[in-house]
């Protein structure tokens, strides 16, 4: 097979980086411009800025956020880097042109429930997209960027929030109503969701931590029956003040109830204590 160049690599790269980008900003089009806008729902961000000025103005509101994103991108460009500045503008023109469009279409849905939902769900989805593709759509996370070129040591997601919180306020004191707040911050809350979900996936994994006397048994009963490995700590037990031995295994959520068997199906008096792991890497998983 004949091998590739470093430039057919890249411009290989820049490709699929340019699909992602163009999905995405659909998906978060079809969220914006089908369920949150027309039931003046915000998703924070310049897109909750644009939403009071559609409403005051009746300008489109993809172009609004265009020319709100130029001053971001131009300062981008100095303090970030051009790479950053340029998928950034991309990301901001599609997204723009994608959610005038959709917006001459009737909305999928008044009810405010299902447009939170369902508008968090899309512009979620299709934000975590375009961020997999390493590029932005303007907004919050390109002035996340700049404030930590002078601030590094700021959060990215505390910036987000706090931004978006106040968007989502004047959103409120604009329109009058208090619900608008509300299910803004559902559908904020399931934009972040959809987000996780896509960047560590939906296989939530569990560490348990099995003590008892016959961990041997218990070890060798785990890897028979369900082919995972468990590994010994060595520990001691402040009260009793004598040596213990630990097991630590990460499972799968529905391998757990079957290693809670095996353990007091062995040891009717083990002691276990089950938590959540965000992801695991490695054999017998990722």
């Amino acid at each position: 097979m004949k091998k590739l160049t470093r430039k057919q690599i890249l411009l290989k790269k820049y490709i699929k980086d340019g699909i992602y980008i163009v999905i995405g900003c659909l998906l978060m089009a079809i969220g914006t411009s089908l369920f949150l806008l027309p039931n003046q729902l915000s998703s924070g961000g310049f897109a909750g800025i644009s939403t009071i000025i559609y409403y005051l103005f009746n300008l489109p509101l993809g172009t609004t956020m265009l020319i709100l994103n130029i001053p971001l991108l131009i300062l981008t460009i100095i303090r970030v880097g051009k790479e950053t500045a340029i998928k950034g503008i991309i990301g901001t023109i599609v997204l723009s042109a994608f959610i005038d469009i959709l917006e001459r279409f009737e909305p999928l849905t008044h009810d405010r429930l299902l447009a939170c939902i369902y508008g968090g769900i899309f512009v979620g989805l299709g934000t975590a997209i375009v961020l997999k593709s390493s590029a932005s759509t303007g907004g919050t996370d390109l002035l996340s960027y700049i404030v930590r070129s002078f601030k590094p040591h700021y959060r990215t997601s505390n910036l987000i929030v706090i931004v978006d919180t106040a968007i989502i306020l004047l959103n409120v004191i604009f329109f009058k109503e208090i619900e608008i707040g509300l299910y803004s911050a559902i559908a904020i809350y399931l934009m972040g969701k959809m987000i996780d979900i896509v960047f560590e996936g939906i296989y939530f994994t569990k560490m348990m931590f099995i003590v008892s006397n016959k961990y041997k048994e218990i070890a060798q009963e785990i890897g028979k029956r369900l082919d995972r490995g468990s590994t010994g700590l060595y520990g001691k037990g402040m009260y009793t003040r004598e040596k213990k031995m630990m097991l630590w295994c990460v499972a799968s959520r529905g391998e757990v109830a079957k290693i809670k068997e095996i353990a007091k199906e062995i040891d009717p008096k083990a002691f276990i204590v089950i938590s959540s792991a965000r992801e695991a890497w490695g054999k017998g998983f990722k």
